[in-house]
């Protein structure tokens, strides 16, 4: 058995090391868990979409299939990141109601740096953020589409934290 110092050594030894591993990652790939680490942020690399949107991203939530859907759209004035999660949306010509009823959350995406300074979500191709914040996900996810039986029902937090970077 491992005792107390060896254990403390290797859990600063970890957080010494996540973020050069965030840096040696970019954004398109990075994954991401809340604390209690029920849920998982990955993203994916945008390819061929990127005429209108900068990333984008799934939420899986674990003991269930469920797989929400994000995308980050520029928009406003200044124009910043902001962030879309869906759950099942209709595809073709669909009304603002169909879209209404299947989003999750939507709002600004924030990234926090390894000095602790938040700032906005950077491009797919800029290093991976330490952590990203999504102001209201887990209110939000409460009131929406993906709660209920068979699907979410543990909370989430507003915050996820760099887990490592996909292959």
């Amino acid at each position: 058995m491992f005792g107390r110092p060896a254990i403390l050594a290797c859990f600063a030894l970890a957080l010494v090391a996540l973020p050069a591993l965030a840096q040696e990652c970019k954004q398109a790939r990075a994954v991401y868990a809340d604390p209690a680490g029920g849920y998982e942020l990955r993203f994916e690399p945008v390819g061929s979409e990127a005429a209108v949107t900068s990333n984008h991203f799934k939420i899986t939530i674990e003991g269930t299939t469920l797989s929400l859907d994000g995308v980050v759209l520029p928009s406003g004035e200044p124009e910043r990141p902001n962030g879309i999660v869906m759950n099942n949306c209709p595809t073709g010509d669909v009304t603002g109601n169909e879209l209404t009823a299947c989003t999750v959350w939507q709002g600004p995406i924030y990234a926090v740096d390894g000095a602790g300074k938040i700032g906005l979500l950077q491009p797919e191709d800029a290093p991976a953020a330490l952590q990203i914040l999504l102001p209201d996900f887990g209110p939000s996810l409460r009131q929406s589409s993906a709660w209920g039986k068979g699907k979410a029902t543990s909370d989430s937090s507003d915050i996820f934290a760099f887990k490592g970077c996909a292959a």
